[in-house]
């Protein structure tokens, strides 16, 4: 098995893909090493010393290492940690659960209300994220989570490594903010959530 290793527009963040299905459906973020106990792997990449997030994509995980760490060591730490994973065929949650979701659990109050009367624009921007959005950030390896529409403002949460990443503002502000204003009216704002 080998594994490749991209770089993200994050310098914090390194993109692992094994060649293989990762998430079946969904994403994961593990942003603690608490967080990342329901999950073998993640753990495993925390238990490095050196890692801040831990993020499962389809087909890829993303890896942020802590300031300061120096990736020319961990990366054959983290490339080791994701072989023995793979070729072991260990399950990637504990009890095998492998749902994916986009919205942690813990997250949820961090999310906006959509109003009733908005399900037609609402549709139309999920439809947006989902075919033209989310392929590019899964490209910086990453995923963009829908937190809800008000008055006239989308809010949105950047994951994995596009969730620290310095151009994360601009990709919000210029990049999504743009395409959706350009397809749907109605939207006249993009908010981090």
């Amino acid at each position: 098995m080998f594994i490749e290793t991209e770089t993200t527009p994050n310098p914090a963040s390194l993109k692992f893909l094994p060649g293989q299905q990762v998430m079946p459906s969904g994403t994961r973020e593990f942003a603690s090493p608490e967080a990342a106990e329901i999950s073998p792997l993640a753990q495993a990449i925390f238990d490095t010393g050196e890692v801040v997030l831990v993020f499962f994509g389809g087909d890829f995980i993303s890896v942020t290492a802590a300031p300061g760490a120096d990736w020319s060591a961990l990366k054959p730490q983290v490339v080791s940690i994701l072989l023995d994973h793979f070729v072991s065929e260990a399950p990637l949650f504990v009890g095998g659960d492998a749902s994916g979701i986009s919205v942690p659990a813990d997250d949820a109050d961090m999310v906006v209300e959509d109003d009733p009367e908005d399900a037609e624009i609402v549709a139309q921007i999920n439809e947006l994220l989902e075919t033209r959005v989310r392929p590019a950030v899964a490209g910086d390896g990453g995923d963009i989570a829908y937190r809800g529409f008000k008055d006239g403002v989308v809010y949105l949460t950047l994951q994995g490594a596009c969730s620290g990443c310095p151009s994360s503002t601009a990709t919000l502000k210029h990049g999504i903010e743009g395409l959706l204003k350009h397809y749907v009216p109605e939207v006249v704002e993009v908010r981090a959530a």
